[in-house]
């Protein structure tokens, strides 16, 4: 089907031509969508999303959005005058699937537009998107879309909000692989939010699994999440190193720090120095104080003298066993 087809049977056509004509928008070259959108094909498609007959026009109009918007800051901001968020994020609340998927896929494009994120931040964008991610029958792809779609979002974030997201993300972190793609966004996204808001630090500290959880990724975490990790429990020390340095150390988190600081990513290898100094001072309260402390400042001697690459985790727990740490 020709554009110029196309575009009359949107504008024109019955209900079987218009979803026929959706359709057919997927197979056009870069050319001709950017000639569809000129003629005013995406109002005439968000149109099939405001009056559904079928699940197949639904599908074929989201796809049709997809397809536009996809590659043109343009598109994306004339779907979003033409009313397509608050219709798209009514299919998500629906919870039929796949449609709710490709309806979060189209919430996560429209998001990368600067020009979109306040509207959809106003149209409670936001608190269904936090919703959706706890839901259990979600898929990996749509928990991903929605982290991306929240970090283009996080400065919209209601300040009422970040704690329950702060805590969603911990309890998606805790069940999932920790070298994942989605641990990474998910820890990257959390990481932002912490920094920002105290209450969220401190719900994310005193969450049953947060700080677990965080010493589990810097121990089995990609590079990526390692730092994100050691970056949260960074500034969860130093917001209240004397509330929260006891409980980091009870998780054992001393030979993962230690590796990252030898083997991380650049940022990572500071943070985790810069977290080790604050576990190993004023460290009262622990069995063979002196021996702790003296091994601890040996291990960080040599690695500043950069003495340690290529130790494994594992030789740095028998070394820190051996002193009783």
């Amino acid at each position: 089907m020709a554009e110029v087809q196309v575009i009359e049977a949107l504008l024109f056509g019955d209900h079987e031509a218009k979803s026929a004509a959706a359709e057919a928008v997927t197979h056009l070259t870069n050319k001709q969508r950017h000639k569809l959108a000129e003629n005013g094909a995406i109002p005439a498609i968000v149109s099939m999303i405001h009056a559904p007959r079928d699940f197949k026009s639904l599908e074929s109009a989201i796809f049709a959005l997809l397809t536009l918007a996809y590659g043109s800051e343009r598109n994306k901001i004339r779907i979003a005058k033409s009313g397509a968020i608050p219709l798209i994020l009514n299919l998500i609340r629906s919870q039929i699937h796949p449609l709710t998927d490709h309806a979060i896929a189209a919430l996560l494009i429209l998001s990368s537009c600067s020009a979109n994120k306040p509207s959809m931040a106003a149209c409670g964008a936001i608190e269904t998107l936090i919703e959706t991610l706890t839901e259990s029958n979600s898929t990996t792809q749509v928990k991903l879309d929605i982290i991306v779609t929240l970090h283009n979002l996080s400065p919209w974030i209601p300040t009422l909000l970040l704690p329950c997201t702060s805590t969603s993300l911990i309890h998606l972190i805790n069940h999932s692989e920790k070298s994942s793609k989605l641990v990474e966004k998910s820890l990257g996204l959390l990481e932002n939010i912490v920094s920002s808001s105290e209450t969220a630090l401190k719900e994310t500290a005193l969450t049953g699994i947060g700080i677990r959880a965080l010493v589990e990724t810097v121990e089995e975490g990609s590079k990526q999440c390692k730092e994100y990790a050691v970056g949260v429990l960074l500034m969860i020390c130093e917001s209240s190193r004397e509330t929260y340095r006891m409980m980091i150390l009870r998780e054992g988190a001393i030979p993962g720090l230690l590796q990252v600081s030898i083997d991380g990513t650049k940022r990572g290898r500071t943070s985790a120095k810069m977290l080790l100094r604050l576990l190993r001072d004023c460290s009262s309260g622990f069995r063979s104080e002196g021996s702790k402390n003296v091994v601890l400042e040996e291990v960080m001697g040599e690695i500043d003298r950069g003495e340690m690459r290529g130790v494994e985790v594992g030789t740095l727990e028998e070394m820190i066993a051996r002193f009783n740490i």
